[in-house]
């Protein structure tokens, strides 16, 4: 008898989290004890593993839900699965590149900051220019 403390342990999961996929339809309903206790079955520690491994790869609960819907329908959802991958991959590049160009500016602000800081030094007007340039870099109306 597998109970929800020993799949969570077994999975890495929480307990809780059992609970949420079982509220949100990822896994079916489990047995319950004269008691009430949640008693799971070994095939689901095999969707449980696969919830946790396509959420490592940032996919949303709602995308795991359609994967195991197209797959407990009988369907594959290999090609499913490709398109949302990709679709994460692409948002995943997106966020790289802009974070590589708030690298870009941020090094570019503490270059003018140290450049201010010498021209100015015990004035207290060293940080301005380089947030000035910044805020331009950035398009920003300041």
């Amino acid at each position: 008898m597998l109970t929800i403390g020993r799949v969570a342990q077994q999975t890495g999961l929480t307990p809780k989290a059992l609970r949420l996929y079982e509220a949100h339809g990822l896994i079916a309903p489990p047995a319950r004890t004269a008691a009430g206790y949640r008693t799971y079955r070994p095939e689901d520690l095999r969707v449980l593993r696969f919830i946790r491994r396509a959420q490592a790869l940032g996919l949303t609960l709602k995308e795991i839900k359609t994967i195991l819907d197209v797959q407990r329908d009988g369907g594959s959802p290999c090609a499913l699965v490709a398109q949302l991958l990709d679709k994460h991959l692409a948002e995943a590049q997106r966020r790289i590149a802009e974070l590589q160009e708030l690298s870009g500016v941020l090094r570019t602000a503490r270059t003018l900051a140290d450049s201010s800081a010498r021209a100015v030094s015990g004035t207290g007007e060293a940080i301005r220019p380089a947030i000035e340039a910044v805020s331009r870099d950035l398009g920003l109306p300041c």
